[in-house]
C-alpha cells in the first residue's frame, strides 16, 4: 500500500468518527441558518448557535505565523504533490488544522507544544528552526518520528505529535474538494440496472419473462 493510500484510510476512519458524533442526538434549534465553515465558504446546514460559533472561531487566531509556517511545511511533506492532485497546503489543511484546534481544544496543548519540541530538536542540531532548515533535514526529523515501531525511546514526544499532525493532515485534506476528487468518490448518482447477467441466469436455468424485461431490466 503505498504512502497516499495509507493516508486515505487514515482520513476515512477519522471522517467516519466525525459521522457518528454528528448523527448522535442534540438539543439544537431546528431552523438552519447560513454560516461560515472551516474554510469560510457559506454553508445552509447551521443552526443559528452553529453559525455564531463558526463566526466566533473565525474570528480568533490561535497560532502563530511561525507555527503556522511550520504546519505548512509538515504537511505538505506528509502530503507532497503528486500527478493526482496538489499538495496538502494546495488544499489549505493548515487552515484546516487552525479552525479545528479552536473548534476542538484538546488538540491546542498537544499541538504547540509538538511545534515547540520540533524545533528545539533542529535548533540542537542544526541551530535552526525547523522551518528554516534544509528540505534534507526535515525529512531526517520526520523520518525519526514518523514511524512509531522504529523510533528511538526518545523521540516518543515527536512521534506522538507527528502522529497527531499526519492525522490532522489527512483528515483535512481528504475532506477538501482537492481530496474528495483524489479519493475518487462521486456522490449519490442515479445509475441504471440491467438486470442479472445472462450467462449467470443460464447457470442456474433461470430467465427473465417477457413482461420483467418489459417492465424491470428493459430501457430506452
Amino acid at each position: 500500500m503505498d504512502r497516499r493510500s495509507s493516508l486515505k484510510y487514515i482520513a476515512l476512519s477519522a471522517f467516519s468518527g466525525v459521522l457518528l458524533d454528528a448523527c448522535k442526538p442534540a438539543d439544537k434549534k431546528a431552523t438552519l441558518v447560513a454560516g461560515a465553515n472551516g474554510d469560510g465558504n457559506l454553508t445552509i446546514d447551521r443552526t443559528p448557535e452553529e453559525a455564531a460559533h463558526e463566526k466566533k472561531l473565525a474570528s480568533e487566531q490561535f497560532f502563530t505565523e511561525h507555527e503556522m509556517a511550520t504546519i505548512a511545511v509538515l504537511s505538505d511533506i506528509i502530503i507532497p504533490a503528486d500527478d493526482v492532485s496538489g499538495s496538502a497546503t494546495d488544499a489549505k489543511v493548515p487552515e484546516f488544522i487552525e479552525f479545528i484546534v479552536k473548534d476542538m481544544p484538546d488538540h491546542q496543548v498537544p499541538m504547540r507544544g509538538g511545534l515547540r519540541w520540533l524545533d528545539l530538536q533542529m535548533a540542537n542540531r542544526h541551530g535552526k528552526a525547523f522551518k528554516d532548515c534544509t528540505k534534507a533535514e526535515q525529512i531526517a526529523m520526520v523520518d525519526a518520528i514518523a514511524y512509531p515501531g522504529k523510533a528511538a525511546p526518545e523521540m516518543k514526544q515527536g512521534v506522538a505529535f507527528f502522529n497527531r499532525m499526519r492525522g490532522l493532515t489527512a483528515t483535512g485534506f481528504f475532506t477538501s474538494e482537492m481530496g474528495i476528487k483524489d479519493l475518487g468518490y462521486m456522490g449519490n448518482r442515479p445509475n441504471q440496472w440491467n438486470g442479472i447477467p445472462a450467462d449467470v441466469l443460464k447457470q442456474y436455468n433461470l430467465a427473465y419473462s417477457e413482461k420483467e424485461i418489459k417492465e424491470c431490466v428493459q430501457y430506452t
